[in-house]
């Protein structure tokens, strides 16, 4: 397994408020663990949100009892969720803080991912991308309800609206996606400060064209910043059957 993350604060923003991990080594229970959180709240909020939900659940998940894999993860977002909500409340500094999330592990060919918020999972192969989450998002809600076009003038003004994050409520529900996995795959775990700035089609052909899996990071986050950089961008990639990372 080869995997490189990175974030990058991007042209616009004066705080880096992403966060990321990977790991290809076992996390307790969990065979590997990538893991994108994107911070939303002034001041430091957003970057405090983040930070201490990655963070967090590490130390989770390397405690946590034996249960079956999603259980493990969808109880520590449920604990580490109800630790943000509750110091948003008894901190004035961190009040409406929040943090979108995607979650990743992958045991033999099967993926597991699960994800709060728009930050998104994609499964690349050759000429083919795949997004695998779905936005909790406003817009989203329309296009599915018959009220609005995706790519729409509409859809492009109102994207930033999300439906559901980490800290926001006392409870929350992370959504989780299984697929196999084939020889060529790769997995791509970003912030909306690069799926907002680079269409399908560039990331596709990033992935595709570029040889280390480092090499394919620092060009997606380039592209993005060429294009714009209007916010924070994170990117997590995972080439499943590629040679062990370096320790």
């Amino acid at each position: 397994m080869e995997y490189f993350a990175k974030t990058d604060k991007g042209q616009r923003r004066r705080m880096n408020q992403d966060y990321v991990f990977a790991t290809g080594q076992p996390v307790g229970v969990l065979p590997n663990l990538f893991l994108l959180a994107d911070g939303m709240g002034g001041h430091k909020a957003g970057d405090y949100a983040s930070r201490y939900l990655v963070e967090e659940l590490k130390k989770y998940f390397s405690t946590a009892a034996p249960q079956p894999e999603i259980r493990v993860m969808q109880d520590g977002i449920s604990r580490i969720n109800t630790a943000l909500y509750r110091l948003s409340q008894e901190n004035e500094s961190l009040n409406g803080m929040g943090t979108t999330m995607v979650i990743a592990i992958i045991e033999g060919r099967t993926l597991t991912v699960g994800n709060i918020g728009d930050s998104r999972a994609y499964l690349i192969h050759g000429n083919t991308i795949h997004q695998i989450t779905k936005d909790h998002s406003y817009v989203e809600e329309m296009v599915e309800r018959g009220f609005m076009r995706r790519g729409s003038k509409d859809y492009m003004n109102s994207r930033n609206i999300i439906t559901r994050a980490v800290g926001i409520e006392p409870t929350v529900s992370a959504d989780f996606f299984e697929l196999e996995l084939q020889e060529g795959d790769f997995l791509l775990l970003c912030s909306d400060g690069l799926s907002n700035m680079v269409d399908n089609e560039s990331i596709k052909n990033i992935v595709r064209d570029y040889s280390s899996v480092q090499e394919k990071v620092l060009a997606l986050i380039d592209m993005a910043n060429i294009n714009g950089g209007k916010d924070n961008i994170g990117v997590v990639l995972v080439d499943p059957f590629g040679e062990e990372a370096p320790v």
